[in-house]
């Protein structure tokens, strides 16, 4: 039924030669070996490096989030990695009252997302949340005047990786 090719055998048989080849990343990516995590250093410090998250949002956001660095979250009720770094937020949120904003996107359902898709779009985050909508439970903190991403965390509950970036970003208004 089926021919022997001699071709494919003979591939086949070099392919059991191969030799692991380790992964070489650029010095400037590292590898977390506790988490697994990529991490990148920017200009403005470390930042998860995440494929799903562009580097900018595409520009400044609306003006009544200038000044300050803000704080987006990717919310939706049936999360559990939502639920998870819910009491780290909280505590974020406390801690940064007054000095960075916070803005949740809830895409738990249809309604809840429509109605954050308004609210995107007014604050100049339409196109962050179209590409973002299904990362739920990430969090991200963006340069209200650019619109770069200074970090962006998915189910981290270490306070300190966001206070490290905030402070940061504070600190350069």
């Amino acid at each position: 039924m089926f021919q022997k090719s001699t071709s494919f055998w003979t591939s086949l048989y070099l392919l059991s030669f191969a030799i692991p080849v380790p992964l070489v990343i650029p010095s400037t990516l590292n590898v977390s070996a506790s988490t697994g995590v990529l991490t990148s250093q920017s200009q403005t410090g470390p930042h998860k490096a995440n494929a799903y998250i562009a580097r900018n949002v595409g520009g400044a956001l609306a003006k009544e989030l200038q000044g300050k660095p803000v704080v987006v979250d990717i919310y939706a009720s049936w999360c559990s990695k939502c639920k998870n770094i819910a009491p780290t937020l909280s505590q974020l949120k406390q801690q940064y009252q007054g000095k960075a904003h916070f803005i949740v996107f809830d895409v738990t359902n249809k309604t809840k997302f429509s109605e954050s898709q308004v609210k995107a779009k007014k604050l100049g985050l339409g196109d962050f949340l179209a590409k973002n909508k299904s990362q739920t439970g990430s969090v991200t903190i963006i340069s209200p005047s650019n619109g770069k991403i200074l970090g962006e965390y998915r189910n981290n509950t270490n306070l300190s990786d966001y206070t490290s970036v905030l402070n940061s970003a504070i600190s350069q208004r």
